[in-house]
């Protein structure tokens, strides 16, 4: 048999080497005796230094002691490409692995991130064509904000002025009136000055918009989604789970449904917990991680104030003060990873919120227009990819969920 990769650990014992040996599928140690080889080959083995690339011959044995209780006798061994010494060794700080982000790429935990993350994706796109959503393209340049204007990244657009978009949201509500159901995944950007564990300047979002769906369908959607995402990274990655720390059980147990909190009672639990907190104050970090740090399933939050939350959600009729909302908690202490509301379709609501917010009506005569012609009840939301694989993964900091983290003190590499 012949396999290809790299060196991923080696040393040398007189007469062999031992040379562990990396692909995109793992690692599988390489015994290189002399006399089994040629003379040629055995220094190029004992010259083989980590992250070499090489081309190996031989014959597969069982050996318990060896990762994964195989291991490759070699006949042949090849070295195709010469590595420097290695920047990278055990237990480096956090800046120089940010540095040196592209070669730290090829380590087994970044490589399992990124094949759990593909999963994740992959159960999700599955689960929309199953349920006959129509995949969109909507636009990264864009020209109004769904969200917070004070965190957008502005750019020089020709000769005017544009920004990178927080959100396809829009874009998607507008495409509902042909497609009823689509969904779309693309970057977005939010220009916070945040150094929290669980805050990224340039993200994946991956966003719905339905025709026809109420805020509590919007849940089930999501339950559903979620479920279907889960299920994908079990059955797809369990090794790489288990490499992270994360038990598939734990991830295999979560079944929808999930269990709906009135964010009044959150404000109740919370001061019950001793936080300082009160009615209208959105939930941060610190409060979600109380919320959820002793549970093993994901919870709804709903029906929150008008005034923790953006002006284009339904206001609910049960209670005018808050809106037809719902932000998904993680459990295990992640907080939120999906939040979605009822849409509002009346005009005049929509326009006294923005007037309060400061926000100039013109900007958003497009999207006005859309309640102008056969508007329909519609709800939707937005799934923060890197958020997911940091509960998934197990993960301390979001910037592992992605290969090149962009956060308010980094662009480089």
């Amino acid at each position: 048999m012949q396999i290809r990769g790299w060196v991923y650990r080696t040393r040398s014992s007189g007469g062999i080497v031992f040379v562990v040996l990396r692909d995109s599928t793992g690692i599988i140690q390489v015994t290189v005796k002399k006399g089994k080889v040629s003379d040629a080959d055995f220094e190029a083995a004992v010259s083989a230094g980590i992250e070499s690339s090489v081309t190996i011959d031989g014959v597969l044995a069982q050996d318990k002691r060896a990762p994964g209780g195989y291991e490759i006798q070699a006949t042949g061994f090849i070295l195709v490409g010469t590595s420097e010494p290695y920047p990278i060794t055990e237990y480096q700080s956090t800046e120089l692995l940010l540095d040196q982000r592209h070669l730290w790429v090829r380590s087994r935990e970044q490589t399992a991130v990124m094949k759990v993350k593909a999963a994740l994706l992959r159960g999700a796109r599955e689960w929309f064509y199953a349920n006959g959503y129509t995949e969109v393209t909507p636009p990264i340049v864009t020209g109004v904000a769904p969200e917070d204007s004070t965190t957008l990244f502005q750019i020089k657009y020709f000769d005017r002025i544009a920004y990178l978009s927080q959100s396809a949201q829009f874009y998607l509500e507008s495409l509902i009136f042909s497609c009823e159901k689509v969904w779309s995944l693309t970057p977005s950007f939010r220009a916070e000055k945040s150094r929290t564990p669980r805050h990224l300047a340039e993200f994946w979002q991956l966003e719905m918009e339905a025709a026809w769906l109420d805020n509590e369908g919007n849940m089930v959607v999501q339950e559903e989604l979620l479920s279907a995402m889960l299920a994908k990274v079990v059955s797809e990655c369990p090794k790489e789970l288990q490499l992270l720390g994360r038990d598939p059980a734990s991830l295999a147990r979560i079944k929808a449904p999930f269990e709906r909190m009135e964010y009044g009672d959150a404000m109740k639990c919370l001061q019950g917990k001793g936080l300082e907190v009160s009615w209208g104050d959105d939930l941060g970090a610190v409060e979600e991680r109380e919320l959820t740090k002793e549970r093993d399933m994901p919870i709804f939050i709903v029906n929150y104030p008008k005034e923790s939350k953006p002006f284009y959600m339904k206001e609910n009729p049960e209670n005018p003060a808050t809106y037809k909302n719902s932000d998904l908690l993680a459990p295990e202490g992640y907080g939120e990873v999906i939040g979605g509301s009822e849409r509002e379709t009346d005009n005049a609501l929509i326009m006294e919120r923005l007037r309060e917010i400061g926000e100039g009506v013109d900007s958003y005569k497009w999207y006005l227009d859309l309640r102008r012609y056969g508007s329909v009840p519609h709800s939707g939301f937005g799934v923060g990819i890197e958020r997911i694989v940091t509960w998934v993964c197990k993960l301390e900091h979001i910037r592992d969920a992605t290969p090149y983290p962009r956060t308010v003190a980094r662009v480089y590499p």
